[in-house]
């Protein structure tokens, strides 16, 4: 597989992703759905959004995981959140996990009217492999 990052300006660099990824020759795809702070007894989250953030990324990386890809290779991320303001105060979170997998995705992040019970953050994203 080759993927190839386009990116013509540098400012999207401080925000952790890229304008866009083309992937030649993958060798398959897997379309994760929303991953939110739900443990695995299926307990929705009444945390604060730093803890439920940490907990998406950490059944996010279950599912990458389980299903046989690597984090790094993570191509599209979109993040859901009912509040910009609270996500952005803790992006250091999200920031440090694109970090330390070297992971370089195309990203949308959309503030909507709510998620699922007490739920504040869900991560969609497309692996290839």
């Amino acid at each position: 597989m080759e993927k190839k990052v386009i990116n013509p300006w540098e400012w999207q660099n401080q925000r952790s992703y890229v304008q866009a990824v083309e992937v030649k020759h993958a060798e398959s795809t897997l379309y994760i759905s929303g991953q939110t702070a739900i443990n695995a007894d299926g307990v929705s989250s009444n945390a604060a959004m730093k803890s439920q953030l940490t907990d998406a990324i950490q059944n996010l990386e279950k599912v990458i995981n389980e299903a046989g890809y690597n984090p790094e290779n993570i191509v599209k991320l979109n993040i859901y959140t009912t509040s910009t303001e609270e996500l952005l105060a803790c992006f250091d979170v999200f920031q440090d996990w694109v970090a330390k997998h070297g992971i370089k995705q195309a990203s949308t992040v959309l503030e909507v009217k709510g998620l699922f019970e007490t739920l504040k953050v869900e991560l969609e994203a497309t692996v290839v492999k």
